[in-house]
């Protein structure tokens, strides 16, 4: 295991060399790998898995689109892909990858079949962490632990098939048998991690929730809205606004700020771009700060998990979302975001 050092701070990191994938299977070569659930992560880690030559089963629901998703992937029903029972029951270890909603709903089922030595698997820290809130609490007599990737199972799969890795965390919430740590790096491994840097439970839960709200997802989409609108409104044609918004900063910023950094985006642009963005950088920091501070907090009281569950367990939750995602897919900074992508030269 590698130690990287963040100015003083070190973190322990597991590298593919170090672990290479004969290990893992070596490691997982007596163990049959269950994936109970094929929606956002599933999908990905399972066919990684399977292509790296690990003994890999699916339980899933039937009839349902994603059992019709795990047939076309290639899981053959009664022999790689079974009921969420059966799956479970033939098992060593249980890679629990339901959404949280449904990992609350399915629990019951499932903790019969975690006996004596299984492995109890998870790629959010959610469940256990609010395990008062979600009443997901596993037997002491089986590991339990997560491994994390940083990013959706669309992308695990992604670059998997490039022969590119994507970062994920791993933790260990219960030993067991002596051997959690090294199932967690082989599965890690397995489904195809760049590499693994370890934390807790509640770390990455309260991270990746932080995250999703924030940078992730919720504060750039407010972002997006808040500067689109103002160039609406001060006269801009949609096209522009959208191309001025998004369009230059996913093409053409991030792509370079991925391989190189953003100081060296703000080393390699104009000095006018370059003084700009010192001067407002801090003026948006603090503004922003705040609310992640009222976010974060949020998070370790509990209050953004209570939500995420008294929501999901409405019986029309699917649908009022579907109304949210709707007026998203429906506003005119995406519908503007359609045509361009469109006028971009590969597509046409």
């Amino acid at each position: 295991m590698a130690k990287l050092n963040f100015g003083g701070v070190e973190e322990n990191v597991v590298m593919r060399d170090e672990f290479p994938v004969e290990k893992a299977r070596e490691v997982l070569k007596d163990e049959t790998i269950a994936i109970i659930g094929y929606g956002v992560q599933g999908p990905g880690q399972a066919q990684n898995l399977r292509d790296n030559g690990f003994d890999v089963i699916i339980g899933q629901r039937n009839p349902s689109k994603s059992w019709d998703k795990a047939v076309a992937d290639g899981f053959v029903p009664g022999e790689s892909l079974f009921s969420i029972e059966e799956a479970a029951e033939k098992a060593t270890i249980i890679m629990y990858l339901l959404s949280d909603a449904a990992q609350i709903a399915v629990w019951p089922t499932l903790k019969p079949y975690l006996t004596a030595g299984k492995a109890l698997y998870f790629s959010h820290g959610f469940g256990v962490t609010y395990k008062d809130r979600t009443n997901i609490i596993p037997p002491a007599d089986i590991d339990v632990f997560l491994v994390a990737p940083k990013g959706s199972g669309t992308s695990l799969r992604r670059m998997f098939v490039e022969g590119r890795g994507l970062n994920s965390s791993y933790a260990i919430f219960q030993d067991a048998t002596g051997r959690a740590k090294e199932r967690t790096i082989a599965i890690g491994i397995g489904i195809g991690s760049g590499y693994l840097f370890e934390t807790t439970f509640q770390r990455e839960v309260y991270s990746d929730l932080t995250g999703e709200r924030g940078s992730l997802m919720g504060a750039i989409q407010g972002l997006f809205e808040a500067q689109y609108t103002v160039l609406r409104e001060r006269g801009h044609t949609p096209s522009e606004a959208f191309n001025e918004t998004v369009e230059e900063l996913t093409q053409s910023l991030m792509p370079l700020v991925a391989e190189n950094g953003m100081d060296w985006m703000y080393a390699n642009c104009s000095t006018t771009a370059q003084r700009g963005a010192l001067d407002w950088k801090n003026k948006f920091r603090d503004a922003v700060k705040p609310v992640i501070n009222d976010l974060y907090d949020s998070v370790a009281s509990g209050e953004e998990a209570q939500r995420s569950i008294d929501s999901n367990s409405q019986e029309d939750y699917r649908e009022k979302l579907e109304v949210e995602l709707n007026e998203l897919h429906e506003s005119e900074m995406w519908q503007a975001g359609k045509v361009v992508r469109s006028l971009r030269p590969e597509n046409n």
